[in-house]
């Protein structure tokens, strides 16, 4: 990974205080991934409680990619206003807020708007909440000097795995949906609210940062940016792969392998570990062998496996390959992070506005998959995921990081 030296001007802090930060960053991720686990692991029981047809559905799960893509726009210049600390406090609160809401509404009253409202703080407060832990991460990193952000990324998917582990014992056991997520709300605002008092001091991360963010112009000047328009492409197109799966593999499982729906919620519990496995073990890859050929194999896996997925006639196999495509879904947004973060003087910038475009995936994802699964069936909508990793294997060499001079 390449480095830069800090502004000499503000001492480095302690490398006590670095790992805490480090660790606390990591317990952030992997709170903000409870969180949304929480909620795409009892989709399906929101779907039956409102009585949803799989267009209706996507519609409904667009209030939630609306209110990410509301909030990624000024999520850089708010982070580095108030600081990652508050920023990541405040956007933990409205998402746990937004979980009580949905598990009410889904739940005992089955008003669909209500749900929306929730599924938009949700949205809002986890789009803010990712760019200020990606900038957080990123300042870590490079006090670290060593490659750990897909670690953070891992500690996101980890998240993920509890909160679908949780999902799917609570489907089980016929857990009502609303006692589920305010359990899982009062977790995730909790924990963050403890973590982020050993975030890095404000000097230190100005320090870091220092250069790109004067007046708003380090933002503007990074949308005119080609590497990082590419890089962004790229983002955008494994969120997708990613998000589809968060989204719809538990409905579809339920829908087109006929299981049920504590089966559904393993599905996604299956692939959000696969995720975490290739973001931790990712690192090794990644410093042996570069990004652009450790990004190219995992996007032919992921295509590999969403296509298993869909067209295995046994329920195991077909789990195979949701494996697979969490394995090779798990590297791309990371390093996308970390590929827009090479230079450390316009890192926020360019993190932010690499997240505004990955997250219109996000925008587009739901409608998109619940339009074609009302045509040809939810299983079968997720043949998109392979079709649109192939052609994204030209934008990888946009990761390659710059020729240091």
């Amino acid at each position: 990974m390449r480095t830069a030296d800090l502004d000499r001007s503000v001492p480095e802090p302690a490398a006590g205080t670095v790992r805490a930060a480090r660790n606390a960053v990591a317990v952030v991720f992997g709170l903000n991934g409870v969180a949304l686990a929480s909620w795409f692991a009892r989709v399906p029981a929101a779907r039956d409680g409102l009585d949803l047809t799989p267009g209706q559905l996507g519609v409904l799960l667009l209030a939630m990619s609306a209110g990410s893509l509301l909030a990624l726009p000024t999520a850089g210049l708010t982070t580095h206003r108030f600081g990652a600390a508050r920023a990541v406090a405040v956007a933990a609160g409205l998402v746990a807020v937004g979980l009580l809401l949905i598990g009410v509404a889904a739940g005992a009253w089955a008003v669909v708007p209500v749900v929306a409202v929730g599924l938009f703080a949700v949205g809002y407060g986890s789009g803010t909440c990712e760019v200020a832990m990606n900038v957080e991460a990123a300042s870590v990193e490079r006090l670290l000097r060593r490659t750990v952000m897909p670690r953070f990324h891992a500690a996101w998917s980890l998240g993920t795995v509890t909160g679908a582990a949780l999902g799917a014992g609570a489907a089980r056991i016929g857990l009502p949906i609303g006692i589920h997520l305010a359990a899982a709300a009062l977790v995730v605002v909790t924990g963050t609210a403890i973590a982020v008092r050993s975030f890095l001091p404000v000097p230190a991360r100005a320090a870091d940062e220092a250069g790109g963010t004067r007046a708003g112009g380090g933002l503007l000047a990074a949308w005119r940016e080609p590497r990082i328009l590419l890089i962004g492409a790229l983002v955008m197109v494994m969120a997708f792969t990613e998000g589809t799966a968060n989204d719809w593999l538990a409905v579809a499982f339920v829908d087109g392998h006929g299981v049920g729906a504590a089966a559904g919620a393993l599905a996604f519990g299956v692939f959000v570990t696969a995720m975490t496995a290739g973001r931790t073990a990712g690192t090794v890859a990644l410093d042996r062998w570069g990004r652009v050929p450790v990004l190219s194999v995992s996007i032919l896996v992921a295509a590999v496996g969403a296509a298993v997925a869909v067209f295995a006639a046994w329920v195991p196999l077909a789990l195979a390959g949701v494996a697979l495509w969490g394995l090779g879904a798990s590297l791309g947004f990371p390093v996308g992070m970390s590929a827009a973060a090479d230079d450390p003087h316009r890192a926020a910038a360019r993190v932010s506005v690499v997240a505004v475009i990955g997250y219109t995936a996000f925008l587009a994802g739901p409608p998109l998959v619940g339009f074609l699964g009302d045509g040809v069936g939810t299983l079968r909508a997720l043949l998109i995921v392979p079709v649109l990793l192939l052609p994204a294997l030209l934008l990888v060499p946009a990761t390659r990081p710059p020729v240091q001079r």
